[in-house]
């Protein structure tokens, strides 16, 4: 019997070409895509890795297959993939592995309208149909099969970008942008095109090997080479994209990492601004400070678990202007309740590019804490040291307790938060307080528990 739990994962498929999976199986799991959605059409992208095009293809075949019209738009970024599903109005499904070695690949799906598909909401059915027709042989074809056919859309999503963020008035900037290989390296000089900003480019050459440092840019060693550029040529800050451009990380002027939590709060702010009152998605580890600047702007923080499936389903269950998480993603009411980097990364150029201040100083009134940052410790029973955890701290005066997301533990000046991962033997403790030495201070006690 045919068992695909090692690649299909909680929101994606995920795993090494050939030897996890490869076209055929692809050509299956676009016939079962276009089964379980119902879709009469279809729109698929692909990143830049050597496996990406054939993988794309044979999914086309499938989906075509099962009477589907398939629009191939090529070499994309995630979230341009999601445009194309926003604004025609189609599912879609977008080959990349994101920031995974170069033998990864995989396929993240949405329906119409960017919704998302995850083990709950199609990715478990998929995965059935898949396996039983490895084991049966694959399913008759449509009486009528659909057509295959391709469009560009990368000017229409750098437009459609640049209509939610007005970049034209802001003082000249110049910016670092790092692609790392990946697909910014496609979409940036497009995204950019007509504005105020001198673009320095590095690792804008599309290569799925990637052969100068993983894309993966919450890595602290993957933005070296961002740091020093921008301290090399004097720019006014540095952006980093992940391999498919969803995500977005931000050094200032000095080269210093700004936190995902201090861009969450920066752009909630400006959200806030045009559309007062609104609610603010922030997962369970992000910074204290978002949800007080959310509050200070009038706008209501709501707090979810971590995950994109999760906050996506609280964007539209609340109508959210906003989400953000501190892995980097960030979400938009005006972008389908879907994850954007490229959105972000505009939106901190124009409140940069608005006001005089260097991004050091305008990033500091948003990052008002002390944080360890995420530290995972490999243990053999998760359950048994959360319980630990959770005795340790249960009962003590002016303490509070909750498990919205692994456990939360929260005093006056400091909380800290360990919860387990979904694919390895993890457990991931992240801590905030109001001083680093608090930090340390709780850091050290709750890892002496964790590790035993």
């Amino acid at each position: 019997m045919t068992d695909l739990s090692h690649i299909v994962k909680a929101y994606d498929v995920r795993g090494v070409v050939p030897t996890q999976w490869d076209e055929p199986l692809s050509e299956l799991f676009g016939a079962a895509f276009v089964e379980v959605t119902g879709a009469d059409a279809i729109v698929i992208g692909h990143d830049m890795r050597p496996s990406s095009p054939g993988l794309a293809t044979a999914f086309a075949r499938g989906a075509a297959a099962r009477g589907a019209d398939v629009t191939l738009i090529g070499l994309c970024s995630t979230d341009e993939l999601y445009f194309a599903s926003g604004s025609l109005g189609l599912p879609g499904a977008m080959f990349t592995a994101s920031h995974n070695p170069a033998q990864y690949n995989g396929i993240k799906m949405c329906r119409a309208g960017a919704a998302p598909v995850g083990q709950d909401t199609g990715l478990a059915d998929i995965r059935a149909l898949v396996e039983r027709w490895s084991d049966e042989g694959a399913p008759e074809p449509a009486a009528t099969p659909g057509t295959i056919g391709e469009r560009d859309v990368l000017a229409d999503y750098g437009a459609h970008l640049r209509g939610l963020v007005d970049l034209t008035a802001i003082r000249p900037l110049k910016v670092v942008v790092d692609a790392g290989n990946g697909m910014g390296g496609h979409t940036v000089p497009t995204v950019f095109a007509g504005l105020p900003l001198e673009l320095d480019a590095l690792y804008f050459e599309l290569d799925g090997s990637f052969p100068n440092h993983e894309a993966n840019p919450l890595d602290p060693k993957n933005i070296v080479d961002l740091q020093a550029r921008v301290r090399e040529t004097g720019a006014d800050l540095g952006i980093a994209f992940d391999g498919d451009a969803d995500r977005c990380f931000v050094v200032d002027e000095n080269g210093d990492p700004v936190s995902p939590s201090a861009i969450t709060a920066l752009v909630a702010a400006r959200e806030l601004a045009k559309h007062p009152g609104s609610t603010v998605i922030h997962n369970c580890i992000t910074s204290w400070s978002v949800p007080e600047v959310v509050r200070e702007n009038g706008g209501a923080p709501v707090r979810t678990r971590v995950g994109h499936s999760f906050i996506k389903e609280e964007m539209a269950k609340t109508g959210a202007v906003f989400g953000g998480e501190h892995s980097a993603h960030y979400y938009f009411r005006d972008f389908w309740n879907a994850d954007t980097g490229m959105l972000a990364a505009l939106h901190v150029l124009a409140a940069l590019g608005g006001q005089d201040r260097p991004l050091s100083q305008l990033v500091a009134e948003y990052d008002r804490y002390a944080a360890s940052g995420e530290i995972n410790s490999t243990v053999d029973d998760q359950t048994g040291r959360l319980a630990a955890i959770k005795a340790a701290y249960e009962g003590r005066e002016g303490i509070t307790l909750d498990e919205l997301d692994g456990l939360t533990v929260t005093a006056d000046d400091w909380w800290f938060n360990v919860r387990p991962s979904n694919t390895e033997p993890l457990l991931r403790l992240n801590a905030e307080a109001r001083d680093a030495d608090t930090v340390a201070r709780v850091r050290d006690e709750v890892l002496a528990i964790i590790r035993g």
